[in-house]
């Protein structure tokens, strides 16, 4: 195992720093709303719920741009300076396992040579990448139409599981961040046509944190990192710490691949719902100050430009039970982040 840091070595980057906080879409509030504005933490990204009910919890999203209430929420947030994302994991509704009797060739096949239709797709069905992106543009124009200022940047994930991609006789031979970029590289190109601003994460993350060998991304594809694996109370640049040593190891090879333009870190600082075990009630929730501090600084030195986090689990019920969520460490970093001229460092 490599125990060093990426080496770092300075490089320019032409993104505008920012951050942001994910919270469930019924956790969005005039208070989170508020906070945000406060503490100037610039976007706030709604994340449905994740797992078997992705699917479900994308479409019952999607519904809630026609929620006259819902929606003038978002427009409360633009009046406030805050932006609107959307950051959820969509492959299950974007190939639904109804169209498996239909179609069972544009679903993948398990290591037992099985077409199923349970994660993810065939990404060697031309037919099968079609479909999943004219799905993913229509996604994305609901999820515009409530809001002015749209960011015109993108996050629909792959199916969140290990062990979920394809091992036919064609895709077996791509690992599985080929077939993730593949998948992301047909979406992009169906979003443009709407949207000819539109950026689209590719998310390293879990099977995924291995930078793609074979397919290249695309003008508009940009590097969204998740350490999942990561040791959640420990600071990344710990020699000591093998999950993170570990957890960090493909960072160069990431950066050197997609660049630093618009990279983005998402962690798991504010994340109560994974510290609550995704449970309802929410335990009581402490922010690791010490680590907050030492990871955004690891962060800015190898030129990320958008360092945000997590929120679940910190809403009304949260507030209820507990009160106000202490979040000043995120944001005093947040603060800082914004204030750095658009230069920073980054790993060779």
């Amino acid at each position: 195992m490599n125990n060093q840091s990426p080496v770092i070595t300075p490089t320019q980057t032409s993104s505008a720093p920012t951050a942001s906080v994910l919270v469930h879409p019924e956790e969005l509030s005039h208070v989170w709303i508020d906070r945000c504005a406060a503490y100037g933490i610039p976007t706030i990204g709604l994340h449905p719920v994740g797992g078997q009910a992705a699917a479900d919890t994308m479409a019952s999203l999607l519904c809630m741009m026609e929620d006259d209430t819902f929606c003038a929420l978002l427009s409360y947030a633009e009046e406030r300076g805050i932006a609107i994302e959307y950051e959820m994991h969509a492959m299950r509704y974007f190939l639904p396992s109804s169209e498996f009797s239909r179609h069972p060739e544009w679903f993948r096949e398990n290591e037992a040579g099985e077409r199923v239709p349970d994660l993810n797709c065939c990404v060697s069905s031309t037919e099968a990448l079609d479909y999943i992106a004219v799905r993913a543009a229509d996604a994305a124009r609901r999820l515009a139409k409530p809001l002015s200022h749209p960011t015109h940047r993108y996050f629909f994930w792959m199916d969140d599981a290990r062990g979920g991609f394809c091992h036919c006789e064609k895709c077996r031979r791509l690992s599985p961040s080929d077939q993730q970029l593949l998948v992301m590289n047909r979406i992009l190109k169906e979003i443009r046509r709407d949207d000819k601003n539109a950026a689209l994460a590719y998310l390293a993350y879990c099977e995924c944190t291995e930078p793609p060998k074979t397919v290249k991304p695309d003008d508009g594809i940009f590097l969204e990192f998740a350490p999942f694996d990561r040791d959640f109370h420990t600071p990344l640049t710990a020699a000591d710490c093998e999950k993170n040593s570990a957890s960090t190891a493909p960072l160069s090879a990431l950066l050197s691949l997609f660049g630093t333009d618009d990279a983005k870190v998402l962690e798991y600082w504010l994340d109560n719902s994974l510290y609550s075990g995704w449970k309802k009630p929410p335990k009581a929730f402490c922010e690791d100050k010490a680590v907050v501090h030492a990871d955004f600084a690891y962060y800015k030195a190898l030129g990320f430009t958008d360092i945000s986090t997590f929120a679940c689990y910190l809403g009304a019920d949260y507030e209820a039970l507990y009160g106000d969520a202490d979040i000043r460490a995120f944001a005093e970093e947040v603060n800082a982040l914004l204030l750095m001229p658009q230069h920073t460092s980054a790993v060779n």
